[in-house]
């Protein structure tokens, strides 16, 4: 089955970088996503302490994406919908949707508490997730209604009337991210945050819920078929040995960007019900993240377990911990193509690269998307009759 590419973004710092230099490159690499056939960008949203989110307004920068391409997709994964107010969301997603000519797609998610704790909201897992279930129930209700009527427990609509309307029907594509079972159950696209190791275990998991949930060959309320797909941080180099040098030192900061501001400012506020046992708190009756290998894993040879365990030069950088929960991919087209034998083999449809993190620079980014888009894509999209990738 022929792949479609996605990139998942945060838009981190660059050291000793500018902002608006930052913004103008990321614009330029997302031109190239559009020209190389990517199916879809994808946005995250983070917020001050975090600092390796810079567009924390998803749709501020989204809406430059929507004027410099014409035919690349593109959307929030994902909005934390608990720091948004409904009817403002509604309405950014329909201007969205119009200016790109219905392009948009829309991830959704809860976020975290400490997030919310520093937005000046209820640092309450439980009440974090009815929040994010109140303001989708809203979004998704006012989208798809000329009138939005809702009463709970956050907020009250009586015949609001929507005045403006998206693009697309019922509504954008949706997207959940880290969760195979919410986004089946709730007939999302999938994306996972991890690495190959179990991967395929997801992909089963998230197809058998689909069917059970959503019907035996059903399709997603816009027609397509269900997407899953795994974030892969990709470095490509002409050797192995390049890709690992680069990637190695990229993947410290990147790690260090992700985890360590938030944890620092939590420790100089003294903010005890943020940390230990408390830092990864989740809402009850929530479904794990990954998928049980056991129960969705398919006997596999040593020899395959330790390739998905160590692909594409992993196994050179993984002493530095760049195999640390996440999907770090550094090597040459051919290793990178070994990899991309391993991902197909899982069932997923869908490949989601990130090019630009940690201390990658905008030329190291755009020759690693290059070498990708030209050396590995075309051999695992569908090429028609006239030899042209789409």
């Amino acid at each position: 089955m022929p792949l479609q590419f996605g990139v998942f973004d945060h838009i981190e710092p660059v050291p000793d970088m500018p902002l608006d230099q930052i913004y103008r490159d990321r614009l330029v690499q997302i031109e190239r996503l559009e020209s190389a056939g990517f199916y879809s960008y994808h946005l995250a949203e983070h917020h001050t302490p975090a600092v390796h989110s810079l567009a924390p307004s998803q749709n501020v920068f989204l809406s430059a994406v929507s004027q410099r391409t014409t035919t690349l997709r593109f959307g929030p994964c994902v909005y934390v919908l608990p720091l948004h107010h409904p009817v403002r969301l509604i309405e950014e997603i329909c201007m969205l949707d119009n200016l790109s000519g219905g392009r948009l797609e829309i991830g959704v998610g809860r976020g975290g508490v400490i997030e919310a704790y520093f937005w000046g909201q209820e640092s309450d897992v439980e009440v974090n997730q009815a929040r994010y279930l109140e303001t989708l129930d809203a979004v998704l209700n006012g989208l798809s209604h000329e009138e939005l009527n809702h009463k709970g427990e956050f907020y009250n609509f009586e015949e609001l009337p929507m005045r403006l309307r998206p693009m697309q029907a019922p509504y954008p594509p949706m997207w959940y991210m880290r969760n195979v079972e919410t986004s089946a159950i709730n007939g999302m696209h999938s994306i996972i945050v991890g690495n190959l190791d179990g991967f395929d275990a997801n992909v089963k998991r998230y197809k058998e819920l689909w069917e059970e949930h959503q019907g035996v060959g059903a399709l997603t309320p816009q027609g397509d078929e269900p997407k899953i797909g795994l974030v892969n941080h990709l470095v490509v180099a002409e050797t192995d040995e390049e890709a690992i040098e680069i990637a190695a030192p990229a993947w410290d900061l990147y790690k260090w960007n992700l985890g360590s501001p938030r944890r620092l400012e939590v420790e100089r506020r003294g903010l005890t019900q943020f940390t230990g046992s408390n830092a990864g708190m989740r809402p009850s009756n929530q479904p794990d993240r990954e998928a049980r290998h056991d129960l969705y894993g398919e006997l596999e040879s040593a020899e395959v377990q330790s390739r998905r365990l160590n692909p594409g030069g992993l196994q050179h950088t993984a002493g530095r911990g760049a195999g640390a929960g996440f999907g770090v991919i550094a090597g040459s087209p051919e290793t990178i193509r070994g990899y991309m034998e391993e991902y197909v083999s899982t069932g997923a449809n869908y490949f989601v690269a990130s090019f630009q993190w940690g201390s990658l620079t905008h030329e190291q980014t755009m020759r690693s998307l290059e070498l990708f888009s030209t050396e590995i894509m075309p051999h695992y999209m569908d090429i028609p009759e006239t030899g042209t990738a789409v």
